[in-house]
């Protein structure tokens, strides 16, 4: 029987102070039910595209699909093939879903003082219900008590849209990909699920499997890429077809934030070296430099905002990735230097009226030194929320503390919680209210703000800002 109930405290990510924690309270109270505004995620849209998808099982929603989770198992020496990860050569992994949960229970302390913990146990307790704490012994119960409630018509991915009250949901969609998806969510009326133009496959001049990717993109876009002009071409068509369906912005992910131009002669030599199969590694670095100035070009004639992810070395294990492909948990931040990288493309469009960028970066030493000064000045240079390493409470708390007196908050983005664990994103966005109306009222015990500032920026910080920065809602401040 259970032996340790599970509850949450209602002062979770709050100050111990009493007179801000009363403030937190009350600015909390005014956000809490707000609307969910996500902008920026990886959920797969065939999880919402078949009315008759479901969650799958407890192991399939919460573990096997979750880096998170996936490397903080593996740091202890659990290893994929016990988790039901997949394996490319097709050897025979854990297939039992409830082995795999109980692993899971066995090793869940290891989550404690985490935000992946943090998100779990409110997913387990606010969302599914769950009455007890995860343990080794409690973990068959809990087991079945999710998957009565996976079968259950409230907690098919469509009616979590509602139930979870998400306003709007960015997916993240490689060039290349047909958006049948996307179409269907449209047809069925699910025009709150948007696609986002990710190119970075095609900028990877030198992969083995950049020719089979052209070839994509020529069959997707309807343009034979045969140079470096169609092949601009093709990429313009094909964020047209995102925008068509309602797409909000492209998605660029980087390892270093460096920007060049080349002449048109320069990158037509350098496609033609690609298409006969002798792009160097130095050639598909040139050519990201120079393609994040022209996708910077295309975002001011097609009014797509441009997100930029930088400094993470991805797949660091070579093992791990031969083994089990990429995502698996196994992505380390680099230390990332903007203020030179990115002058050439802000020379050029950071104070067009027409471009926006986001900035997202893994390095922290950056926010206040480089990044905070950027949005600060240039009109086009919004910065994005902490993101993967540092969306805990922690790393929010510096975020805040290292940017807003440089950058301001109406020169942030908000929150969006890049996530491609479905059922936790109102999880995410909960501790990211919470944190964030327990700083400002840290402010306003502090004299910094006054109490009706707080007010208005709980909301800002909530949905407004990221709003704005989307374009959703225009204007400055309200």
């Amino acid at each position: 029987m259970p032996t340790t109930p599970w509850v949450l405290s209602p002062d979770r990510c709050f100050s111990g102070e009493p007179g801000r924690r009363a403030l937190a309270r009350e600015l909390y109270g005014r956000v809490k039910e707000l609307p969910v505004f996500s902008p920026h995620g990886h959920v797969p849209p065939a999880l919402l595209a078949d009315p008759s998808a479901r969650l799958g099982t407890p192991a399939e929603l919460f573990i096997i699909p979750d880096h998170y989770i996936l490397r903080m198992l593996v740091s202890q020496g659990v290893s994929l093939d016990q988790l039901g990860v997949p394996a490319r050569d097709g050897a025979v992994v854990e297939s039992d879903h409830r082995a795999i949960w109980q692993r899971f229970a066995e090793h869940f302390h290891l989550f404690r003082g985490t935000p992946t913990g943090l998100w779990l146990a409110a997913e387990l307790v606010e969302l599914f219900g769950v009455e007890e704490r995860l343990t080794a012994e409690s973990a068959r119960r809990i087991y079945d008590h999710l998957e009565a409630r996976l079968a259950e018509p409230d907690f098919t991915p469509r009616a979590l849209l509602d139930r979870m009250r998400i306003e709007l949901l960015a997916t993240t969609d490689a060039a290349t990909d047909s958006l049948d998806e996307h179409r269907r969510l449209h047809t069925d009326g699910l025009t709150r699920v948007r696609p986002t133009f990710r190119p970075d496959a095609l900028l990877a001049l030198d992969a083995p499997d950049w020719l089979g990717q052209v070839a994509r993109l020529s069959a997707v876009a309807g343009v034979e890429v045969v140079d470096y002009r169609s092949f601009i071409v093709a990429l313009e068509q094909r964020r047209a077809a995102f925008k068509a369906l309602g797409a909000l912005a492209t998605d660029h992910g980087v390892v270093s934030p460096y920007t060049a131009p080349m002449s048109d002669g320069e990158a037509e030599a350098l496609v033609a070296r690609a298409l006969r199969g002798e792009a160097s590694a130095d050639d598909a670095a040139r050519f990201t430099a120079h393609m994040l100035i022209e996708f910077a070009r295309m975002s001011c004639e097609d009014g797509l905002v441009m997100q930029l992810h930088a400094g993470s070395l991805r797949n660091h294990h070579h093992a791990l990735l031969s083994r089990f492909g990429p995502d698996k948990g196994a992505d380390i931040p680099l230390a990332t230097e903007w203020t030179r990288n990115l002058r050439p493309l802000l020379n050029a469009y950071g104070a067009d009226p027409r471009f926006r960028i986001i900035l997202f970066t893994l390095d922290e030493s950056s926010y206040s030194r480089e990044l905070a000064p950027l949005a600060g000045y240039y009109p086009a240079v919004l910065l994005g929320p902490p993101w993967w390493f540092h969306d805990s409470v922690n790393g929010m708390r510096r975020y805040f503390d290292q940017v807003v007196e440089t950058a301001g908050l109406y020169n942030t983005a908000g929150f969006n919680d890049d996530t491609r664990a479905f059922a936790s994103i109102p999880a995410r966005h909960d501790v990211w209210r919470r944190v964030s109306c327990d700083w400002l009222a840290g402010q306003v015990v502090e004299g910094l703000l006054a109490e009706d500032e707080a007010h208005e920026l709980a909301g800002e910080l909530a949905v407004g800002l990221a709003k704005r920065a989307y374009r959703v809602m225009e204007g400055g401040a309200p």
